[in-house]
């Protein structure tokens, strides 16, 4: 592959500028907008507005008036919610904004258009039937999957058309694309912010959060979108005691991917940060906890269950399966999972105790060709092959209701790979920090 381009200037960056008066709004508006326009972000939106007048107010707030997009999953005020689908296409437009465009729209945001996503965001590969598959920006030659379900969120972060690509995060949504593409993904503890007018994939594990190209434009988005400050730390690298759980995540990693990590580990060790590398058995037994399809199946299904009757010809044959198995999961079933669920969590917290934070690869391969997982079931098995590797271990921090952040860790010029910094819930200031001072430490190694 040719090397891809370097990701443009991320937010902060640009807002001093902006505010110091070395660039001119207008002027980055227009750049954004033909990023947008042009063929590097083939696929990326389902809607893409107009490029807006600079207002007298974009400065003087938080986001200045720059552009975010916005994952065809939230309600934006006189437009149709179609959740990357066409079964919806006949859906009353929103009366208002959801609330987390809503937080946007007050910081001084541009929304710059709805963004592609995997339908009804049940995938973590990034193909979409309907709509055409965005292609992964980090290969300028060989079309890649973006990673899904943020597909088109995460192309239009890492080409530099919008600052933030707003998503959400059942099982790796925000995490995966971002991985794949070379930015970050920054997932909440899920009751930090509204998914108030969002449609649902599972209520019980879907998080309303976004993508961006630093660490530092993850502080600000996630202050944003979730109405609170984030506690800044001073602490050191030094400071730091970090697990790395060897229990299935670490499992069958492309050679790239296990390169990209091991030299992770060194430079944080030679930073100085304490590295205990050791089995958590709790992981391995994740899937004792989501029989036949887990919450998002059965939470899934209940949602969809009259639309299914009604246009189910109209979804995705791979989605359609996957809702359909919430149909065989009982009311005694459901009541279990959260049982099982909160033993699981107790185990995995205790093993988390006495670190700051657990560190894994956020996904074990690098982008596969979208050729070989696009739709046709000669196609089905690779999809759902990779489509189950993709999810591993990110899902593991949506069941235990945690925090995770997903940054660049491979080398310039390589296929992006990403490292996962993760803990608890509640753990979200100690998450951001430490993905600041990692990001610091891999840009000062490379």
């Amino acid at each position: 592959m040719s090397h891809p381009s370097p990701l443009p200037p991320d937010l902060r960056t640009t807002l001093g500028a902006l505010r110091t008066g070395r660039r001119a709004l207008s002027e980055v508006l227009d750049a954004c907008w033909e990023v947008a326009r042009s063929s590097r972000c083939d696929h990326a939106y389902v809607r893409l507005e107009e490029r807006p007048s600079v207002g007298s107010a974009g400065l003087s707030t938080p986001l200045g008036g720059l552009p975010v997009s916005i994952k065809d999953l939230f309600d934006i005020k006189g437009q149709t919610t179609a959740a990357g689908s066409i079964a919806l296409s006949d859906a009353p437009i929103a009366l208002t904004d959801c609330d987390a465009v809503a937080a946007l729209r007050r910081a001084g945001a541009s929304v710059q258009g709805r963004t592609n996503m995997s339908e009804f965001a049940f995938s973590a590969v990034g193909v979409n039937p309907h709509f055409g598959t965005p292609h992964n920006p980090a290969d300028p030659e060989l079309p890649r999957i973006p990673g899904g379900s943020s597909s088109g969120a995460a192309v239009t972060v890492a080409t530099g058309a919008a600052f933030i690509g707003l998503g959400s995060d059942t099982g790796g949504s925000i995490r995966i694309p971002a991985a794949l593409q070379g930015i970050v993904g920054f997932k909440n503890t899920a009751e930090l912010t509204s998914a108030r007018g969002a449609v649902p994939l599972s209520t019980t594990l879907d998080t309303i959060c976004a993508m961006t190209r630093s660490v530092q434009d993850a502080v600000l988005a996630h202050e944003v979108l979730s109405g609170r400050t984030v506690v800044r730390s001073s602490s050191p690298l030094s400071q730091q005691r970090l697990l790395v759980p060897t229990t299935s995540m670490l499992d069958a990693l492309d050679p790239s991917v296990a390169r990209a990590f091991e030299r992770t580990l060194t430079r944080l060790s030679a930073c100085g940060a304490q590295i205990v590398e050791r089995a958590v058995p709790a992981i391995g037994g994740l899937g004792n906890v989501m029989p036949l399809g887990g919450f998002a199946a059965v939470e899934s299904f209940a949602w969809h269950q009259k639309t299914l009757e009604r246009r189910g010809d109209l979804y995705d044959p791979r989605v359609r399966h996957r809702i359909e198995r919430g149909r065989d999961i009982s009311a005694v079933q459901y009541l279990d999972m959260f049982v099982q669920r909160g033993h699981w969590q107790a185990e995995l917290r205790r093993a988390l105790e006495g670190f700051d934070a657990a560190l894994s690869p956020t996904v074990p391969i690098l982008a596969p060709t979208i050729a070989s997982v696009a739709p046709g079931t000669e196609r089905d098995a690779e999809f759902f092959r990779v489509n189950a590797l993709l999810l591993r271990n990110p899902s593991v921090v949506n069941m235990n209701d945690g925090c995770a952040i997903s940054i660049p860790c491979h080398e310039p010029g390589t296929l992006p790979v990403g490292l996962m910094i993760w803990q608890s819930a509640g753990r979200d200031d100690t998450v951001l920090h430490l993905g600041g001072l990692a990001e610091a430490a891999l840009r000062t190694g490379a």
